[in-house]
């Protein structure tokens, strides 16, 4: 993974196409992915360049996310120029005021930001979704693979691969039958990825992964934070406030898929930190494992998770759970 943050060669000849001729360029962040970030700053003017470089990455899919949901009235980064031949895109900049840092600062305002949250995705899925491919069970499997494919190598485990395909296959499918009518997911709905806006407005970032499916992902998605701990009562208060006005069956449907598709989404997480690991080296997400455990392991107290709760008991009993990976993986 791009770990340099020296802005690319082609971007001061980008910046000088678009208007920006002159402008410092400032490291801002990396991510998980071979994205980089930039502040690019000429005089009072401020703006983020995108290194989204080919053929790692494709920016392709974040500007029509962002136009999409800019065009609904959300807070995405407007796009002030592209070039998808190098991988460069220069955006809106929506300031350093992100949820997660506001929060460990704020306690107090917890509540009522989740909240905002909530309302911002209960407004998203009252809108058509976006143009984009579905959440459909080869996405959900090819996902929650990432567990076998590199969780179980690294603990070397010999787990039974047939059933787990088969338990995930017969819990999801009521999930899936309830998507005959899809909401955008943003995917990576959470605290890192919010920034409080000058006009209260929640910024939306890092969505490029979005696709077509279910009302309870991205709900999951902040509720069960892989880098914030969110407590019980608040997760259950916010299920509540986002379930207002639906009838007892609706809810107690809503609630069984959240529990679903959270273990779905925990499971994923643990397969992609430690695959971070071993194959990037990068160390810190080993520290994230317990919580992505602990929320795994409170969905699938669920009886529509039993087929799975049973394959993680047979498979990877809790001793295992909380064995750390060992160093030697990297």
């Amino acid at each position: 993974m791009a770990n340099n943050m020296t802005p690319p060669a082609t971007a001061q000849d980008f910046l000088n196409n678009h208007g920006w001729g002159g402008a410092e360029i400032l490291p801002v962040a990396g991510d998980a992915s071979f994205r980089r970030y930039f502040r690019v700053v000429a005089g009072d003017r401020k703006a983020i360049l995108m290194d989204a470089p080919p053929p790692h990455e494709d920016p392709r899919p974040f500007i029509h996310i962002a136009r999409h949901l800019k065009a609904q009235d959300f807070a995405a980064p407007e796009i002030f120029g592209e070039d998808l031949d190098h991988g460069l895109v220069l955006l809106e900049d929506f300031g350093d005021h992100r949820m997660r840092e506001h929060l460990d600062h704020h306690p107090e305002d917890e509540e009522a930001i989740y909240r905002q949250t909530v309302d911002l995705i209960k407004a998203l899925h009252e809108k058509p979704a976006a143009d984009i491919a579905p959440y459909d069970w080869e996405q959900y499997l090819r996902e929650v693979n990432l567990l076998p494919d590199w969780y179980c190598p690294a603990q070397a485990l010999d787990v039974d691969a047939a059933g787990f395909v088969d338990a995930w296959h017969r819990v999801l499918q009521p999930v899936i039958a309830s998507q005959k009518s899809p909401v955008t997911v943003l995917r990576d709905y959470h605290a890192e990825n919010i920034m409080l806006l000058d006009d209260n407005r929640l910024g939306l970032l890092d969505f490029q992964d979005a696709l077509a499916g279910h009302a309870a992902y991205d709900l999951v998605s902040m509720l069960q934070d892989a880098r914030r701990d969110v407590s019980d009562d608040l997760e259950r208060a916010m299920i509540d406030y986002y379930l207002n006005g639906q009838s007892a069956d609706e809810a107690e449907q809503f609630r069984s898929h959240y529990a679903i598709l959270g273990a779905q989404r925990n499971t994923k997480i643990i397969g992609i930190f430690t695959r971070l690991f071993v194959r990037d080296g990068k160390a810190r997400y080993l520290d994230f494992l317990p919580r992505m455990w602990r929320l795994l392991e409170k969905d699938l107290v669920h009886p529509d998770l039993a087929p799975v709760a049973d394959w993680f008991d047979r498979n990877i009993p809790a001793d295992i759970r909380s064995k750390p990976i060992a160093a030697s993986q990297a």
